[in-house]
């Protein structure tokens, strides 16, 4: 899949906004302390639990709230690998799927895009689990969910430089310690998006 950026212009992936929060002072020592892309990569997937695997739902999605509260959903680690890449420098953007929830139903699965080497690779720090391996991999995408078309699933091809509004509505309507994601799209939004299911 040819991965189609927002814009051309890089400076657009390294800024800091109200998500992507790396002004933060501990999420700026944190990258500082991992150093390289990889390391960055493999402390959200390993170290950042996903909330449904955690069986805790922190609600957190700002970069910041994530990294303090230590599981979020898709969205939020990949808010949180996006904003400790941009801290290290590293052109960082978003990147989304459209996945069968096996009820009929779609989930939309939030992942990264990194630009490094003169081109850019999708990164997928949802957190391995049994029948999950996702990997650092710029070479061949190791994803968590690869895509099954017959199933309706897609890659959108868009790499966002900030998540889209209509997302960041409905991630903030999420209540701590509450299960279930019924206020999240299953669908990325076009305009304002309706109500849909979680990201895997």
């Amino acid at each position: 899949m040819i991965l189609q950026p927002e814009t051309d212009d890089l400076a657009a992936y390294l800024v800091a906004d109200g998500v992507i929060d790396h002004q933060d002072p501990q999420l700026r020592r944190l990258a500082a302390e991992l150093a390289t892309p990889e390391a960055a990569f493999q402390h959200v997937r390993d170290e950042v639990r996903h909330s449904a695997d955690a069986g805790a739902y922190s609600g957190a999605f700002r970069a910041s709230e994530v990294l303090a509260a230590g599981n979020a959903i898709c969205r939020g680690k990949a808010h949180l690998l996006a904003a400790l890449l941009r801290a290290q420098g590293v052109p960082t953007g978003l990147c989304y799927q459209r996945l069968a929830d096996g009820e009929g139903d779609f989930v939309l699965h939030a992942l990264n895009a990194l630009y490094l080497h003169g081109r850019w690779a999708r990164l997928d720090a949802r957190g391995n689990r049994e029948g999950v391996d996702a990997r650092y991999d710029l070479e061949r995408e190791r994803l968590a969910w690869p895509v099954r078309p017959k199933l309706g699933e897609c890659d959108y091809p868009a790499v966002f430089a900030a998540p889209p509004a209509a997302l960041v509505r409905a991630l903030a309507e999420a209540v701590p310690g509450r299960a279930g994601y019924g206020y999240l799209p299953g669908e990325l939004p076009v305009d304002g998006g309706a109500p849909g299911r979680p990201g895997r």
